[in-house]
This record gives C-alpha cells, structure tokens and sequence, in this order.
C-alpha cells in the first residue's frame, strides 16, 4: 500500500507559498512537486486535500499581492458576496501599482492602476476594494450589459445603497470609464434578484419598449399577499418572469402552478422565459412581450 503523504498541520487547510514553506524546513521542494500539493498559482500551493473553489483562489492570490494591491472588480465583489463572476470562473482579479511587480500567471486577471486612501479595505482579512471602487470598476467595464448587471447586484446585495452611484460618478469625473459608468448607473436599478432579470430588462428597454417594475408585489382584493413578480408592466397586469434550473424540481413546480392560477384569476397574463429565451433568441422574447403589451392595451382602450 502506498505511504500516504504527511501534511504539516500549518499547511493543512489554507494557501501557503512554496519558497516560504521550503525556507521554513515545514516541506521540500521534491515533496512540494508531489500528489499531495496541488498549485494555484506561481509559488502558491494547498494541500490536494482540500476543496478549491472560487473564494480560495482569492485567498491564494492574496499571499502574491506587492504593497498597494488588492483583490478587485469580481473578485473583490465575491469577498463583497455579491457574485458576478461567470459560472466556472477560476480566473482571481488583482490591481497593483503601475510599477509593482507580479509574476505573470493565466489564473490572474491584472489590472495596473493606483487605489487612492480609502479604497482598499479588508474583507475576510484580505485587501480588497472598497465598495465605491469595486462599483466603478465594474460598471465602468466596457460590456454595457454586464456593468448594469454588476451595479444592479451590488445594489441587491446592499454593497452600495442606491443614491451611491452618482457620487461615485461626481467624485470620478474626469476619470477613463467615468461616461461608461455613468450610462450604466442610470440603468441600474436595486432589488433585481438575479443577473438574467437585469438582462431581460435591458433587451426590452434596448428594444423601445416601456420598462417594466422590478419585483412587484400583487396583493388580492384583501389586501393579502398573491405574489412577487421578477419583471411586471402592472397598469396592464401583465408579468414576467425568468425562470432558472430550480423551477424543475417538483416542489417548485408545484408552487409555481398554485401561484399562476391564483395570478390568473386576478386578470394577469404571465409570460415565463428561460435563459435559451434570454441568450438565444432574446428578438422573440422582445417580440412575445411586444405583443403582449399590445393586446393588453387594446382591450383596456375598449372596456
């Protein structure tokens, strides 16, 4: 039977550097090299034995960080809990000094740039930027789509209240980006629940047609509650929701249908959309709740 390799109980559960480790006399570089370590970046290693996720990895490229970095734009918001990063994502974004040094690696997203006083905080005892910079660096990105959608998380997650991003704006003017951020702050909106809500939203409005309310409340002719919708044009009752992978399991499926029955009853039409809907043919979700709106309107001008 092979002889399973011994840890030191130093570097048992968290990220280490290696050279550090090795100084140290707690390992060599030839047990270093072996199946008991795994590598998460340059001089950067965990025991194989401990599950690496996403919030690892910024614990890791936190041991890498020259004076004046942090973790920054999704990986600040992960340490912030919001989480925008893409599913899958293993990819750690850093911003240092112009002239800082950082060995180069594929995991890490670098973005040179000066953190001003105040703009580095620390969060599960990491640096990371701070609410207001990790906001403007996200929705000064150069997707207008995905800045609305990180502003629009920050914003449910309460990193940022919602009268913040003007004067994120005001005290940036001048600044690369600052138009960028400005455009997608007047989009944002707070208590939008999920990135693909954002992205709904945007289709229709970028489409010209009205922009609906975010998570309306319908109550029943006593005032209790019915439902909350994620996307509603409530004047004509008509609602939208998207619906992700959970609403296939049964008990969901279940609710869903006790709840759509109850919103008909009251008069409103629900339109449901999935992330195909969304992503790949989002012209006929715009067409479908053009249409919608268009027949509601003509039966409210004739009763």
């Amino acid at each position: 039977m092979p002889r399973v390799a011994a840890v030191p109980a130093a570097l048992r559960y968290k990220p280490f550097r290696g050279s550090g480790a090795i100084a140290a006399g707690l390992i060599t570089a030839r047990q270093l090299a072996g199946p008991a370590w795994a590598r998460l970046f340059r001089d950067v290693y965990i025991s194989a034995r401990v599950p690496v996720d996403l919030a690892m990895r910024c614990q890791a490229a936190a041991l890498l960080l020259p004076a004046g970095g942090a973790l920054s734009h999704d990986s600040a918001a992960l340490l912030h809990n919001t989480f925008i990063a893409p599913f899958g994502s293993t990819r750690v974004h850093v911003s240092i000094p112009p002239r800082a040094r950082l060995p180069r690696d594929d995991g890490l997203v670098v973005h040179r740039v000066l953190l001003g006083p105040g703009e580095i905080v620390r969060r599960c005892g990491l640096p990371v930027t701070g609410p207001a910079r990790t906001a403007f660096d996200l929705g000064s990105g150069r997707d207008p789509v995905e800045a609305v959608v990180a502003l629009d998380a920050l914003l449910y997650q309460r990193v940022i209240r919602p009268a913040e991003p003007s004067e994120i704006a005001r005290l940036r003017a001048g600044w690369p980006g600052v138009d960028r951020f400005r455009t997608a702050a007047r989009l944002a909106r707070p208590h939008v629940e999920s990135p693909m809500e954002t992205r709904m939203r945007l289709l229709l409005v970028g489409a010209g047609l009205p922009e609906p309310t975010v998570q309306h409340t319908v109550l029943d002719s006593d005032g209790l509650f019915v439902a909350r919708l994620d996307l509603a044009y409530e004047r004509l009752r008509i609602g939208l929701e998207y619906d992700g992978d959970h609403h296939r399991e049964q008990e969901t499926f279940r609710y869903d249908a006790t709840r759509l029955n109850r919103l008909r009853l009251l008069g409103w039409t629900i339109l449901r959309f999935t992330a195909a809907d969304v992503i790949r043919f989002p012209e006929r979700m715009v067409a479908q709740v053009g249409a919608a709106l268009k027949i509601a309107t003509s039966v409210r001008l004739h009763t």
